[in-house]
C-alpha cells in the first residue's frame, strides 16, 4: 500500500512588500494521525447538507489549517461536481487522498458517513417500530412540510446556476414532462440531455456555451489566502501518486470489482439472486453510476424507481426519510439508507422485520457509497484532461439543466403527497401548506439553516398533536 505521509513543503513567507528575506523558510507537514483526528471530528459535525460542509472544509482546511490553496481546494471541488453521487464527500475523499494518498481518502470518505450510519439506523428503526405513535406521528407531521419547502428551495438554487441559457431552460422543462407525466426512466432523461449538450457544444457553441461555474452544492466564496505556506504547494513538482499510472489504473479497477463481486456474490449466496437485498444491491449499485445533480437528483430516481416500479415504499415515507436525512450529520444521500432500511422492513421475506431492515440499510450504503472512493482514486490523476475538455462541459452543462426538472418533480411529488394527502384538492391540509411557506421564506428569504428550521417544524407538529389529540 502506498505511503502515508505528506512530503515536505518549503516555501517563503511573504509580506504585502514583497518576501520577508529575514525569515526562515516554513516548513509544512500534516501527520496521518493529526488528519484522522480530522476527519472523524468532521463526520460527527459536519450537518447542513452539501453547501454547509463545503463551507466547513473550506473554513478549516483552507482558512485555518492550510493544508492547501484555496485554488487547489476550487480545482478538486470542481472535479467532484463532474461525479455522480455527494460532491462534499468526494471531496474530503479527493483532499485526504492529496494529504495521504490512498489510505488517506479511504479514512477520509469513510468517517465522513460512518457517524451518520448509525444514527439514521436508531433513527429508521423508531420511525419504523413507533411512528404510528401520534407523538411520533406528530413530530413527522410537523416535518414534512418544511421538507416540502426544502426540496422547492433547491429547485430555485440549483436553477438559478444551471440555467444561464435559454436552451437550458427548454432542456429543464423536457426532463420535467418526460419523468413527471410521461414517466421516462431517470437515466434516460440523463443520457439524452448529455448527448444534446455534446451535440450543442460542438455544432451550436453559442447556444450552449455554459458558465464558468455551479455546483450541485454551494462553492464557498473565493477569499483572500492569508500569507502562509500551504502543505500541498501548488507549484511543487507533482508526487507520484497525482501522476497518471496506467499500472496503477488498472490494480484500482481490480480492488474494485472484488471489493464489490465478493458481498454480492455471497449475499445472493445467503438470500438468492431474486431476493429483495439482492435486488438492492444492484439497483443502488446503478443508481450510484447515473445520478448526477447530487442528493435530490438521487432522491427523485429512486422516488420514481422505489415507489412506482418496486413498490419498497410509499411517497410519504420517502418524504420522511428526507426529514431524517436532514437532521443528522453526514451527506444529504444517506436518506438512500433509509429507503434500503424501509424496503426491508416492509418486504422482510423470510427474515424478521428488523433483521431484513437492517441488512438492506447497510446493503444499500455499502452499494451507494463504494463507486464515489474509486471515482477519485481513477479520475483524480487525470482532472487536469477532465477539466479542459469543453464537449465534457457543454455534455455536462445538458445533464445539469435536465436535473432542475427532475428535482422539481420531486418537489411536486413531495408537495402533493403532504398537502394532499388523500389524492383530492377538496381534503387540502392548510396547515402543511402554510407551514411549507413559512418553511420556505425562513429558507430562502432570510437564509436559515436547515436543521433548526426542520426542528422547528418538528416542534410545531408535536405541540399541535399534544395540544389538540
Amino acid at each position: 500500500m502506498e505511503g502515508t505521509h505528506v512530503e515536505e513543503r518549503t516555501t517563503a513567507v511573504r509580506t504585502e512588500d514583497g518576501p520577508d528575506t529575514s525569515a526562515p523558510p516554513a516548513q509544512r507537514t500534516v501527520s496521518f494521525a493529526e488528519a484522522f483526528r480530522y476527519w472523524l471530528k468532521l463526520g460527527f459535525i459536519n450537518f447542513g447538507g452539501p453547501a454547509g460542509q463545503i463551507a466547513l472544509m473550506h473554513r478549516d482546511l483552507v482558512e485555518r489549517q492550510r493544508w492547501l490553496s484555496e485554488e487547489r481546494f476550487l480545482h478538486a471541488l470542481n472535479y467532484c461536481m463532474l461525479l455522480p453521487g455527494p460532491e462534499a464527500q468526494q471531496l474530503a475523499i479527493y483532499i485526504g487522498w492529496l494529504m495521504h494518498r490512498t489510505w488517506g481518502g479511504i479514512v477520509a470518505g469513510a468517517f465522513f458517513v460512518i457517524p451518520s450510519i448509525f444514527v439514521l439506523l436508531v433513527l429508521s428503526y423508531i420511525y419504523a417500530a413507533y411512528g404510528h405513535i401520534p407523538t411520533v406521528a406528530g413530530v413527522l407531521a410537523g416535518v414534512k412540510p418544511v421538507v416540502v419547502a426544502i426540496v422547492v428551495e433547491a429547485v430555485i438554487r440549483i436553477g438559478s446556476r444551471a440555467l444561464k441559457r435559454r436552451v437550458h431552460s427548454v432542456i429543464a422543462t423536457a426532463a420535467f414532462i418526460a419523468i413527471y407525466f410521461l414517466h421516462v426512466p431517470f437515466p434516460l432523461i440523463v443520457l439524452t440531455a448529455g448527448l444534446v449538450g455534446l451535440a450543442g457544444g460542438r455544432f451550436w457553441s453559442h447556444v450552449f456555451a455554459a458558465s464558468q461555474s455551479g455546483s450541485k452544492g454551494q462553492s464557498p466564496t473565493p477569499n483572500p489566502q492569508p500569507p502562509t505556506s500551504t502543505v500541498i504547494d501548488d507549484h511543487a513538482s507533482p508526487l507520484p501518486h497525482m501522476l497518471p499510472s496506467r499500472g496503477r489504473m488498472l490494480r484500482t479497477l481490480l480492488v474494485a470489482l472484488v471489493l464489490w463481486l465478493l458481498p454480492f456474490v455471497l449475499l445472493t449466496t445467503w438470500r438468492g439472486w431474486g431476493s429483495l437485498h439482492a435486488q438492492l444491491y444492484r439497483f443502488f449499485t446503478l443508481a450510484a453510476f447515473v445520478t448526477f445533480g447530487g442528493a435530490y437528483a438521487v432522491l427523485a430516481y429512486v422516488t420514481q424507481a422505489a415507489v412506482n416500479a418496486y413498490g419498497w415504499l410509499t411517497p410519504g415515507q420517502a418524504v420522511d426519510g428526507l426529514a431524517l436525512a436532514e437532521t443528522t450529520p453526514g451527506p444529504l444521500i444517506m436518506v438512500l439508507q433509509f429507503v434500503g432500511f424501509i424496503a426491508g422492513w416492509n418486504h422482510p421475506e423470510v427474515m424478521t422485520q428488523t433483521a431484513s431492515a437492517v441488512v438492506g440499510a447497510l446493503v444499500t450504503t455499502y452499494a451507494t457509497f463504494l463507486p464515489c472512493f474509486f471515482f477519485i482514486f481513477l479520475g483524480a490523476p487525470y482532472i487536469e484532461v477532465l477539466r479542459g475538455n469543453k464537449n465534457l462541459t457543454a455534455a455536462l452543462s445538458g445533464i445539469t439543466a435536465a436535473v432542475v426538472g427532475v428535482v422539481l418533480n420531486l418537489a411536486v411529488v413531495f408537495g402533493v403527497a403532504v398537502i394532499w394527502p388523500q389524492g383530492s384538492v377538496s381534503e387540502t391540509n392548510w396547515l402543511a401548506a402554510a407551514l411549507s411557506v413559512l418553511a420556505f421564506i425562513a429558507l430562502y428569504r432570510f437564509k436559515f439553516d436547515v436543521l433548526w428550521v426542520v426542528l422547528a417544524g418538528s416542534v410545531i407538529g408535536l405541540g399541535r398533536t399534544l395540544l389538540f389529540s
